[in-house]
């Protein structure tokens, strides 16, 4: 079962014709990474697939089928996204960021502040005055409180220091437990250590689709990557 597909999903984007027939499939359970190199559609896609750019092609999540359907509407299924560039509202403090996103009437503070405790202590602190990484983490947890089955995490670990990736990659570990994860990444070693199914793009296409094990092949790797498999 899958909880989300697509077929032949096309964007074209001032003019440039950027998703050029996505076909993609994401299992049920666990993390399936989304990679390529830079310009190739992932982030579009994201958002193609939550309806926030226009598209042509078929789009089915959580077994329904979202085309055309507002982006209100397709969150309500049950769809979390951690954006790129984090998106907090930088006046607000922790508390009322996180207040914001509540979409459900029992919001799990317990699973975001036990995954974040940071969180917790600077929860009357402005989202502004955070760091980058307790931007992301603060981004995260928003997504967490309304128990979502399907989450789109777009580059957790872009900009952030190797101690603060090793933290959101335990997170997204233990997320990953009970949610579905699609997930963009161009860190390999975090990309290694949460997926077991890859899906790589190139060109506004996908150019390979399987195991995350095929990412053990450094021919494979540099060849669809750019970058070597040992990296």
């Amino acid at each position: 079962m899958n909880a989300l597909s697509t077929r032949d999903l096309h964007v074209t984007l001032a003019g440039s014709h950027v998703l050029q027939g996505v076909t993609l499939d994401v299992p049920s359970g666990g993390v399936t990474a989304l990679l390529g190199r830079n310009g190739v559609g992932k982030t579009t896609t994201l958002r193609a697939l939550l309806g926030l750019v226009p598209h042509e092609g078929s789009v089915t999540i959580l077994d329904h089928d979202v085309e055309r359907w507002a982006t209100h509407r397709i969150v309500q299924l049950g769809v979390g996204y951690v954006p790129e560039d984090r998106d907090v509202f930088a006046g607000l403090s922790v508390a009322e960021n996180l207040r914001l996103a509540e979409q459900r009437p029992d919001p799990d503070y317990e699973t975001a502040f036990g995954l974040f405790p940071e969180l917790r202590d600077r929860r009357r602190q402005r989202a502004g005055t955070l760091s980058g990484g307790q931007q992301q983490m603060l981004s995260i947890a928003r997504v967490l409180l309304n128990r979502w089955p399907l989450l789109l995490v777009d580059e957790p670990s872009k900009g952030l220091a190797p101690r603060i990736v090793g933290e959101l990659a335990d997170a997204l570990e233990r997320v990953a437990t009970r949610s579905t994860i699609l997930l963009v990444e161009q860190n390999l070693a975090v990309v290694r250590r949460l997926a077991q199914r890859v899906v790589v793009l190139d060109h506004g296409v996908v150019v390979h689709a399987g195991p995350a094990s095929d990412l053990a092949d450094p021919d494979l790797t540099r060849q669809l990557l750019g970058v070597a498999g040992a990296r």
